[in-house]
C-alpha cells in the first residue's frame, strides 16, 4: 500500500476477540470502511484526521485499531482519549484493554503522573477546560495521540474549545471522530478543517465519512421503524387560555411545542398509551431476539421517574432508571447490558456513545429535538448484531421529529455563519443572535415552572416511517385496533427489502377491506358533521406531511398554497366540501410530480 513501505501488519497488536461485537457479514477484526480508513489515513500521515461515521458503525475499533499501528511503529509513545462524559471514559478504558492498550479513565488534570501500567489517560472535555494547562504539559512530555470522542462537543462551551486547543496543540497526532458533525450554533470545532461551500458558507472537511445509508447497506447497521403517534391534546395556557389540538396537526412554535409537552406530561394518557405499544412491540421482538432491550429517553428526571412507575404497572417489572447526576449511572448502564431486562429509562445518559447493542425498542419522549439530539438518541438503537435484526422507535407525531426521521440518511456537515448576500441584510446575525437569545429564554421559563398545565391527552396511532416512506392508515386509528397491531405485530427479524414489501403490502390488504366495507351507494350511513370534518382534516394533513417530506416545503406554505387555489378559511374552520377539494388538489400536486 502506498506510504507503508516496510511496516508491519496494520493490527499486529489487536487480540484475536477484538472487536467481540462484529455485526454480521463482517471480517474477523475490521469491517470494510474501517479497514479503508486506516489505509487512507497511514497512506496519507496526516497531523490531524477526521473520520465522520454514522453511530453504531464502530468508531472506537477504528481509532484503537490507528492507536496500536501508531504505538507499534513507535511513531506515538502515549494515547490520550477525550471524551464527552465520565461514563464514556470507563466505555473508552474497557475497549482499549480489549484491544491491548491500557488506559487510565480516572485521570484528572491535576494529578500530573499517573501508573506505568498504562500506555495512556481518559479524559471528559469538561476536566481539559478546567486544567488545559496541566493536559498541555503532559502532551508535550510525550509523543501523544489525541484521540478526540464526538468531537463536535468541544463546541459545547467556548471554554471548552479553547481549552481544547491550548491542551492538545502540541500534540504529535490528532484523530477526531464523530457520528453527528453538525450543530446549531457557529462556534468552530478544534483541529477541524473548513472550507467554503457552493454558497461561500464555510463547511467541516471529513477526511474519511461512513454515513447511515453506506453502513444499512453493508448490514452494518439496523435499519429503522419510526412509529408516530398523534392525538387530542388539552391544555391551559400560561395567559390561561384554554386549548385543544390534535398533535402534529400545523400549528404555530408555540403551540406545537406546548401540544408535545402535554402529550408527554405522565399525568395524561398518551403516555401509558404509547409505552403500552412499546412494550407490545418489545414482546414482539423478543420472540425472535430473545434479549432484546427498550429504552425511553425522557426529558427531565422527574418524568424519568413517572415513566419507569407506569412501565412497572405496564409490564409488572421494575424497569433501571438511569439518572445522569448518580454516582451508579454508569454501572447501572453496564448492568443493563449484560442482562435480559426489558426496560431502561433514561433523561440525558443514553444520548451518545453508550453501548447497549441489544436495544432494540425506543420511546423518544423528550421535548429536545435538535437535529444533533435526535441522530445521537437513534444512533443507540442502530448497532446491528445479527442479519434482519430492525429497530423500532415511537415518537410523537409533530413535524421536526418527523422530518428529521426521514432525514435519517442525509450527511450533514458542521456549518460556520451566514454569508451576507445583500446591503439590507447587514443585520442578519444580530438577528440570528437575537433568535437565540429568544429562545434560550423561552426555554429558561419552561425550566421555572411558570404555568403551563396539561389538562389531557389521548393517544392515535398515525403512521409508519420506513425507508422515506410513509405507511398507515386513512382515518382515525384507535389505540389497541387492529389497524394498530398490523404495524405492532411486525416480526423482529426481517431482512430491509422483506421489512418493505410487508409493509406495502399490509397497506394495500388494508385499503381493500375499507373499500369493501365501504356502504352501497344507495345506503344511507349516519356519520356526525364532526366526525367527517375530523376525518377529512386528518387525510388533508397526512397528505400535507407527505408533501414536506417529499419537497421539504413546509406545511404552513403548502397549506396557504391550497388556500390560494381552492379558496375558503384555515382548515381547522374549513366545511367539507373545502377541504375535500384540497384533499383531491394535493394529490393531483403528487401525481404531477411523478410523472
Amino acid at each position: 500500500m502506498t506510504g507503508r513501505h516496510d511496516a508491519a501488519p496494520l493490527t499486529p497488536a489487536l487480540t484475536p476477540a477484538w472487536p467481540d461485537r462484529a455485526a454480521w457479514g463482517t471480517a474477523p477484526l475490521l469491517r470494510a470502511w474501517q479497514t479503508a480508513a486506516i489505509e487512507q489515513y497511514f497512506a496519507r500521515q496526516p497531523r490531524d484526521f477526521l473520520a465522520v461515521a454514522t453511530p453504531g458503525a464502530g468508531k472506537t475499533t477504528f481509532a484503537l485499531s490507528v492507536a496500536a499501528e501508531l504505538l507499534g511503529r513507535r511513531l506515538v509513545d502515549r494515547i490520550t482519549v477525550v471524551a464527552p462524559t465520565e461514563h464514556l471514559k470507563l466505555q473508552w478504558a474497557e475497549a482499549a484493554a480489549r484491544a491491548g492498550i491500557p488506559i487510565d479513565p480516572t485521570y484528572a488534570a491535576g494529578k500530573g503522573k499517573t501508573s506505568t501500567d498504562y500506555l495512556g489517560i481518559a479524559v471528559t472535555y469538561a476536566g481539559v477546560g478546567v486544567n488545559p494547562l496541566a493536559m498541555r504539559i503532559r502532551t508535550e512530555r510525550f509523543k501523544t495521540l489525541v484521540i478526540l470522542d464526538e468531537v463536535h462537543h468541544a463546541g459545547d462551551a467556548m471554554s471548552w474549545g479553547e481549552g481544547v486547543r491550548e491542551a492538545f496543540e502540541p500534540a504529535t497526532r490528532r484523530l477526531a471522530l464523530t457520528g453527528t458533525p453538525f450543530r446549531s450554533d457557529v462556534n468552530p470545532i478544534p483541529f477541524v478543517t473548513y472550507a467554503p461551500g457552493d454558497d461561500g458558507i464555510p463547511r467541516s472537511v471529513a477526511d474519511f465519512t461512513y454515513g447511515y445509508a453506506h453502513a444499512l447497506a453493508d448490514h452494518v447497521v439496523r435499519p429503522v421503524l419510526f412509529m408516530a403517534y398523534s392525538g387530542e391534546m388539552q391544555w391551559r395556557t400560561r395567559a390561561g387560555d384554554e386549548i385543544a389540538a390534535q398533535l402534529g396537526e400545523p400549528l404555530t412554535k408555540d403551540l406545537t411545542n406546548q401540544a408535545l409537552r402535554t402529550a408527554l406530561d405522565p399525568g395524561g394518557a398518551w403516555i401509558p398509551s404509547v409505552l403500552a405499544a412499546a412494550d407490545m412491540r418489545l414482546s414482539e421482538v423478543r420472540r425472535h431476539v430473545p434479549d432484546a432491550g427498550g429504552l425511553v429517553i425522557a426529558t427531565d428526571q422527574d418524568a424519568a421517574r413517572s415513566y419507569a412507575k407506569t412501565l412497572r404497572q405496564i409490564t409488572g417489572e421494575a424497569p433501571t432508571v438511569v439518572l445522569s447526576d448518580e454516582k451508579l449511572a454508569s454501572k447501572k448502564i453496564a448492568a443493563f447490558t449484560t442482562s435480559d431486562a426489558r426496560w431502561m429509562v433514561a433523561v440525558r445518559m443514553v444520548s451518545e456513545g453508550v453501548d447497549v447493542p441489544r436495544l432494540a425498542v425506543g420511546v423518544y419522549a423528550t421535548t429536545t429535538s435538535t437535529p444533533l439530539f435526535f441522530a445521537q438518541a437513534v444512533g443507540r438503537f442502530v448497532r446491528a448484531r445479527a442479519r434482519g435484526e430492525t429497530a423500532s422507535i415511537f415518537l410523537p407525531s409533530v413535524p421536526t421529529l418527523l422530518g428529521h426521521a426521514s432525514d435519517m440518511e442525509v450527511e450533514r456537515d458542521h456549518v460556520l455563519g451566514r454569508r451576507i448576500t445583500e446591503e439590507d441584510d447587514i443585520f442578519a446575525a444580530e438577528r440570528d443572535l437575537l433568535a437565540q437569545a429568544e429562545a434560550g429564554a423561552a426555554a429558561s421559563a419552561d425550566e421555572l415552572g411558570l404555568p403551563f398545565e396539561a389538562l389531557g391527552s389521548q393517544a392515535r396511532f398515525d403512521r409508519v416511517l420506513y425507508d422515506g416512506g410513509e405507511f398507515g392508515h386513512a382515518g382515525e386509528v384507535h389505540v389497541g385496533s387492529e389497524e394498530e397491531m398490523d404495524f405492532l405485530g411486525i416480526p423482529g427479524l426481517l431482512e430491509p427489502g422483506q421489512m418493505r414489501e410487508l409493509l406495502q403490502q399490509r397497506q394495500s390488504d388494508r385499503a381493500r377491506k375499507q373499500r369493501a366495507m365501504q356502504p352501497d351507494p344507495d345506503t344511507v350511513v349516519e356519520v356526525t358533521t364532526h366526525e367527517q370534518l375530523a376525518i377529512l382534516r386528518r387525510e388533508l394533513n397526512g397528505l400535507v406531511a407527505a408533501w414536506h417530506h417529499r419537497t421539504g416545503q413546509a406545511h404552513g406554505i403548502t397549506h396557504a398554497a391550497l388556500r390560494k387555489e381552492c379558496g375558503g378559511p384555515a382548515a381547522a374552520v374549513a366545511n367539507a366540501d373545502q377541504l375535500r377539494e384540497r384533499i383531491t388538489r394535493v394529490r393531483e400536486w403528487a401525481a404531477r410530480k411523478s410523472s
